[in-house]
């Protein structure tokens, strides 16, 4: 029997690196959620693992798959087939949980996902990610993400507001 945590960070990161495994799986077998769940938890170290966030996490992305990438697919450079099923996975699992958990800040969820792009995805891949998580999160949480766009300009370098070199002379 897998132990199942209740949360903390290093926790929930598990449980999304897991998610993303699973999700890869997915894509490649065509593997129910639940088969996948199984079959991951008894394969893999899930001591520290946030199992029950993990099974959220990929049966909400694989059930709602069309409804999150339609979410996704219009901010992207290329079409979905041609994606790499490593950032297919980032987005879902990324998109999935701005949309489904509320209670996780936007930060931390664009935050795991550029994580795992640069452990598991393609080199630079992890600003790809960033760049298209960061336009479905304008979406679905508006408020939140103008908050904190407003909160980023707030903590902007004291020296972007002085004066360029020589100006203070003229």
């Amino acid at each position: 029997m897998v132990k199942m945590h209740s949360g903390g960070s290093r926790a929930r990161s598990q449980a999304r690196r897991l998610a993303l495994q699973g999700l890869y799986q997915w894509q490649l077998s065509g593997a129910t959620a639940a088969e996948i769940s199984v079959q991951l938890l008894a394969s893999q170290k899930t001591r520290d693992t946030d199992a029950e966030y993990f099974e959220a996490l990929l049966g909400a992305a694989i059930a709602d798959s069309n409804t999150l990438e339609a979410l996704f697919s219009g901010h992207l450079d290329r079409p979905l087939a041609q994606l790499d099923p490593v950032e297919r996975g980032i987005l879902l699992l990324g998109s999935c949980e701005l949309r489904s958990h509320p209670e996780v800040p936007y930060r931390v969820v664009l935050n795991e996902a550029v994580e795992l792009s640069k452990k598991f995805g393609a080199a630079d891949g992890h600003k790809y990610i960033n760049a298209v998580l960061e336009k479905v999160c304008a979406q679905v949480r508006s408020a939140e993400f103008k908050q904190g766009t407003r909160s980023d300009q707030d903590f902007s370098s004291p020296h972007s507001s002085s004066p360029q070199r020589g100006e203070a002379d003229k």
